[in-house]
């Protein structure tokens, strides 16, 4: 047995997406047999497609160690196998961050290891990856799972080195074991570890992260300023037999429950291993209770309600898979989680793809949609006219063509105050991007490095780090007039616009800096929980320290760089709504003109025009039904919520699963 259920669930998921790059491939070739298509659109709808095809789901695990995070992934994912695939025996089995993916460019599954030693650099893992020679390659063998096993023991796997080497990477030897050496100590042998994988779940695009217990996560600061927070949903581990210890409670408040601040709604707690409270002569009435009793004190310590603490035993159910046992899969629990994995977090994926592609597409096909009825109207219109007039039709046609071109001149008139417009709304983008230029942000990093280097202090240390997120954010806010005045301009275009076409008033996007703000002041807090946790200024600290500030200034870099470039796409793409309607129209008019115009020099009876031009309603028509059978297949509900749709209409209450 595997997971059933969140497979299906990522099945119709992974179908859904497959069904909307299919529509918008088919609006694409739709616009262009209608000559409708434009180099913005193209843009638009081409990033859209990529979105679609490089999406994933990333479920993060995290805990202290011994709390069960690899079993319950064994568990969750490779239960199949008839084995514990990844080392999960008690201790500390997971000594570097796992991911665990399918990767469809390789040529056959493998672990990729990154050796300790690439710690010294300041490099971050995401930088590393882009370099393989870094690497060590470990190839796996999917037919032999005893194999497999023994590759996968390599994440686990520990080195000695002297101490002073030791505390040179960042450790602090307060957190290491001893060897038999003296002044020998051991530290884990990898940095990070890449495991691919063809297994289904992963191959539709399902990720998972197995994180270390507190010391990496102290240690490797990418996790909890990159990875983390990148993740769909972040998985915390207790277990029933400790309760929430101090160490629980020093990652639960450092490093997990900021993520909920940064993502709402994608923050679980598993209470694992329930099987120690089992009782058969108590009977299950009293264990239940005793279950119940642990969960509530562990919501009153993490200080969140105890519906959101899962009860289960990871081993039990892995147990109760291999030998197909359903009354002990039962008593394990491990249904509940696989609910919430399914209903939460799918959906909440769902939620984000109709919220950056689904919607965008839409506008963009009713657009397209409004503008061939408005020419089908005008023709049907004309085709009236014409057998009113039936003898002398001729005349009436170059009337016709006449009216269209005086219509054409207007849209043309239009398109070139619109493209006026754009290059005017590409020299406010230009001056958005000067303001957010990388100069401006090196000149506060080359500061703070100075600082940094000069006096490593408690106070050099809070002084330096605060004058950093102080300028930048600075510089945000003095982004705010430039933005403002952007604004204010696209607004005054959409307003003109919306008096012209009342019937097609549109919403002029605004490009707001609120989430720049608030990005960076998460980033911050994060910088400040990590200055208040260097109580003493040793050597490990100081390295540590800046191997932290390295890392949590390429997230700086990174958000400043998603800045400019949203700033240049927001200037490039605000009047396209706009540009499309207007260049629809006068393609569909030019169109219009030259049959017109061939019908009118046309000396053939009257009728045969009149059938021309009633042909050529049809073929509108046609192209009409085509729009309007696309718009029906984007606007169908993700699966998520069709399922909704339909427990709802039975009478059943709807999924406790939240879309926001």
């Amino acid at each position: 047995m595997s997971m059933e259920r969140l497979s299906e669930q990522v099945d119709a998921y992974v179908a859904w997406k497959r069904e909307l790059v299919r529509e918008i491939t088919r609006y694409r070739s739709w616009l262009a047999h209608n000559r409708l298509s434009s180099e913005g659109v193209e843009a638009r709808l081409e990033r859209a497609l990529r979105l679609l095809r490089t999406d994933h789901i990333t479920l993060a695990f995290v805990g202290e160690f011994s709390r069960g995070k690899t079993e319950l992934i064994n568990s969750l994912f490779f239960s199949e196998y008839g084995q514990r695939l990844l080392p999960s025996q008690a201790g500390r089995t997971t000594m570097c961050p796992t991911e665990i993916l399918f990767d469809p460019g390789a040529e056959q599954p493998y672990i990729r290891l990154l050796p300790i030693e690439t710690r010294i650099a300041e490099a971050s893992v995401a930088q590393f990856k882009r370099t393989p020679r870094h690497w060590v390659n470990v190839p796996l063998d999917t037919s032999d799972p005893d194999g497999m096993a023994k590759a996968f023991a390599q994440v686990a796997a520990s080195k000695a080195m002297p101490v002073e080497k030791a505390i040179s990477l960042g450790f602090h030897p307060d957190n290491l074991e001893s060897t038999d050496k003296s002044g020998q100590v051991l530290v884990p042998a990898w940095r990070h570890a890449i495991v691919n994988f063809d297994h289904p779940l992963l191959r539709q695009g399902l990720r998972i992260l197995d994180t270390p217990g507190l010391n990496a996560l102290g240690c490797e600061p990418e996790l909890t300023l990159s990875m983390l927070p990148s993740a769909q949903a972040v998985i915390f581990l207790l277990s029933a037999d400790t309760g929430v210890t101090a160490s629980d409670l020093d990652i639960w408040q450092q490093h997990v429950q900021p993520l909920d601040e940064e993502r709402q709604g994608c923050l679980y707690a598993v209470l694992n291993k329930i099987d120690v409270l089992w009782d058969d002569l108590a009977g299950d009435t009293f264990v239940a209770n005793a279950i119940e009793r642990v969960r509530m004190q562990a919501a009153r310590h993490l200080g969140i309600p105890g519906r959101d603490i899962l009860p289960l035993s990871a081993k039990q159910a892995l147990l109760a898979k291999v030998r197909k046992d359903p009354g002990l899969l039962a008593r394990s629990q491990m249904a509940e989680l696989e609910t919430l994995l399914c209903e939460r977090i799918v959906a909440q994926k769902e939620h984000l793809l109709e919220e950056r592609v689904v919607r965008q597409v839409l506008a963009m096909l009713t657009n397209s949609q409004h503008v061939l009825g408005l020419r089908l109207a005008k023709v049907s219109e004309q085709l009236e006219l014409l057998d009113e007039r039936r003898q002398d039709n001729g005349q009436m046609l170059m009337e016709l063509t006449s009216r269209t071109k005086d219509d054409h001149t207007l849209h043309h008139k239009r398109l070139v105050a619109l493209r006026t417009n754009q290059r005017l709304l590409r020299n406010q983008g230009e001056r958005l991007k000067t303001s957010a230029q990388a100069e401006k942000l090196e000149a506060h990093l080359a500061l703070l490095r100075r600082q940094l280097n000069g006096a490593w202090t408690t106070l050099g240390i809070n002084q330096s780090i605060l004058n950093f997120f102080t300028a930048v954010e600075d510089d945000l806010h003095s982004l705010s007039h430039d933005a403002d005045m952007a604004n204010r301009m696209v607004e005054a275009i959409y307003r003109r616009h919306n008096e012209e076409n009342p019937l097609q008033a549109v919403d002029a996007p605004r490009f707001e800096l609120a989430d720049y703000v608030r990005e960076l002041r998460q980033l911050q807090k994060k910088g400040d929980r990590f200055r208040l946790g260097l109580k003493a200024l040793l050597t490990e600290q100081r390295s540590l320290g800046r191997r932290f500030f390295a890392t949590l200034v390429q997230e700086v870099i990174g958000l400043h760089r998603r800045l400019r470039r949203d700033a240049e796409r927001w200037a490039d793409e605000a009047l396209m709504p706009l540009m499309q309607h207007t260049l629809e129209h006068k393609q569909l008019l030019e169109g219009h003109m030259l049959r017109l115009k061939a019908l009118a020099q046309d000396t053939q009876h009257g009728r045969q025009r009149h059938q021309q031009l009633a042909q050529y309603a049809a073929e509108l028509k046609g192209q009409l039904t085509q729009a309007g059978d696309m718009l029906r297949v984007m606007r169908r509900p993700a699966p998520i919520q069709r399922q909704a749709k339909v427990v709802t209409l039975k009478g059943m209450p709807r999924p406790t699963g939240n879309l926001e």
